[in-house]
């Protein structure tokens, strides 16, 4: 019986998860108390949507299931003295709705022959000078500029940002904090940067700082996303987060500063992105509200939804998000590789759950 090149990387990537997992076992019912712990987890996050692309001779039109990023995964630490942590973390995406282990959004295609098939896969060290990780893992400005405003359960989440979320092969460090500032900082070479949704083929750098104020927090990041054919490509970023009570708001800006003068085009020099976005919890009920615009990538973006606790392990959402240009809004089940500018936008309203075990 022959099996396709995409099954036999999903036999190997199961295998693999689940060699780490009974290995971290092993290791911890062998290890002195206290000294490892290893936790596994899942999540399944599905979402009922319909949507509706402005240009329908570009699109059509339908109704269907989309994951909402569900994932697997195991850590581990691991205590070798007092001072020092050895940690590690693997986690694989599930595509529910497609029935593959891949990312719902990098599934191959567009300057890749392969999906991803890996989320987080890390390993580094921690201690009281820091923390430093190898491996794919959440890049430094995403955390400082982008997280505060990526704050939906649906698959639309934080698409109205520049940057990228994950890159492999990449190295990063993460200061302690002091008085509440904080530094960051992650390189990550060619090979890493060109399978990352980028696509760029040049080494990534990145550098954060952040200030933590209790209730307020401030953070600016640097992101040389690498030569993509036109010289200079740097993408700067701000944002500001407030809590009140049963209120949170979140700003954030970015601003290329590239070599690209293409009229139009995703990294044109000075494109600008802005976003705002006001969070209230009542009781189990969330309600959140983002208003954004994004220059090259969605252009005016209107993000509303709620979503219900009903147990510690299970909420429901629903959500109506819109587009004005191409950003996130693609083919049924597709990702990256159904984007199509000429669709020009649309919107897309939706019902979910997110079970976590």
């Amino acid at each position: 019986m022959s099996m396709s090149i995409g099954s036999l990387h999903t036999c190997r990537v199961i295998a693999l998860v689940t060699s780490v997992m009974w290995t971290g076992a092993a290791h911890a019912l062998d290890a002195r108390p206290n000294t490892t712990q290893v936790d596994w987890y899942a999540s399944l996050r599905l979402q009922a949507e319909s949507v509706h692309p402005d240009e329908r001779s570009a699109a059509s039109r339908y109704t269907g299931l989309r994951d909402a990023y569900s994932r697997v995964g195991v850590s581990v630490q691991h205590a070798l003295s007092p001072a020092l942590t050895l940690n590690g973390q693997l986690e694989l995406p599930l595509d529910m709705a497609n029935l593959s282990v891949q990312d719902p959004y990098d599934q191959g295609d567009n300057g890749r022959d392969n999906p991803e098939r890996l989320r987080i896969a890390r390993i580094g060290l921690q201690g009281d000078w820091g923390a430093v990780h190898w491996g794919q893992q959440w890049m430094p400005y995403y955390n400082a500029v982008s997280a505060p405003v990526d704050a939906f359960s649906s698959y639309y989440s934080g698409f109205a940002t520049y940057t990228v979320f994950r890159v492999r092969h990449t190295v990063a460090y993460t200061s302690p904090s002091f008085r509440g500032l904080s530094a960051s900082a992650a390189y990550a070479p060619a090979k890493g940067n060109r399978r990352s949704t980028s696509r760029i083929d040049d080494e990534r750098v990145q550098v954060a700082l952040s200030y933590d104020l209790g209730a307020t927090r401030l953070a600016d990041a640097l992101d040389d996303r690498g030569d993509a054919g036109y010289g200079r490509n740097r993408l700067y970023g701000l944002s500001a987060t407030h809590r009140a009570g049963a209120w949170q708001m979140a700003a954030k800006y970015e601003r290329f500063d590239t070599g690209n003068h293409n009229p139009g085009s995703f990294s044109r020099d000075g494109n600008e992105a802005v976003n705002l976005l006001v969070t209230h919890q009542r009781g189990d009920n969330t309600i959140k509200v983002m208003l954004a615009r994004v220059e090259g990538y969605g252009e005016n973006i209107v993000h509303l939804g709620i979503d219900h606790q009903y147990n510690p392990q299970l909420k429901f959402f629903a959500e109506f998000y819109s587009e004005a240009e191409t950003a996130a809004i693609t083919t049924r089940g597709d990702g990256l590789s159904g984007f199509r500018a000429a669709t020009s936008g649309g919107h897309a309203w939706l019902l979910g759950l997110r079970r976590d075990f």
